[in-house]
């Protein structure tokens, strides 16, 4: 299901940070365990959904903490893309940041805060041209993921599991995924400037 969801933005953005005034945001929302990965393997799947959110419940720290651990550990460093992962042990967050020219992966402790691995994976030369695109553009924009992530929070009164980034028709758009309820809920955020050349 799809819903324009731009109105609980615009009355977002009177009060919160510049990114709140998309130009496009869109939502979907799906009930965790309604959305099965497998035809087949529908009832396990929802509890595989279900453990994995209650995981994402009982973390001590969240994806913006997570976020902010993972930038300070190098200078100029913004997020590209952060996810929570409820079947590792411990449960972890896993974030990937871009700083210069390097792309670093890192994986946080959702209980602790705890930086557990972290290494540079690519050069910015060595990605794929789409990738490097996004990447050179999210580091231009004025706007930030944690920027959308907090928007995102606060337009489904969740938190978020998730976020990165998507290209659509031209654009680059931050997608956050917000744990709401017993909800999903899919919240596409398109930024100012995003435009991929």
């Amino acid at each position: 299901m799809r819903w324009a969801f731009a109105v609980p933005l615009l009355a977002v953005a009177l009060a919160g940070p510049p990114l709140a005034r998309p130009a496009h945001a869109l939502a979907t929302t799906d009930a965790a365990t309604t959305a099965p990965l497998y035809e087949d393997s529908a009832q396990s799947d929802a509890h595989a959904v279900r453990r994995e959110l209650d995981s994402f419940q009982a973390a001590q720290i969240s994806l913006r903490q997570a976020m902010a651990i993972a930038e300070r550990l190098h200078a100029g460093a913004t997020t590209a893309d952060i996810s929570f992962d409820g079947g590792s042990d411990p449960a972890v967050f896993r974030v990937k940041t871009v700083q210069r020219d390097r792309v670093w992966r890192h994986t946080i402790n959702a209980a602790t805060g705890q930086v557990l691995d972290a290494e540079a994976a690519l050069p910015l030369t060595e990605l794929g041209t789409e990738d490097r695109g996004n990447l050179v553009v999210l580091r231009a924009l004025r706007h930030r993921l944690a920027d959308a992530v907090r928007v995102a929070e606060r337009a489904t009164s969740g938190k978020a599991i998730s976020g990165g980034l998507t290209r659509e028709r031209g654009k680059l758009n931050f997608v956050i995924v917000v744990v709401a309820g017993s909800d999903l809920k899919q919240v596409i955020l398109e930024p100012p400037g995003g435009r991929v050349r």
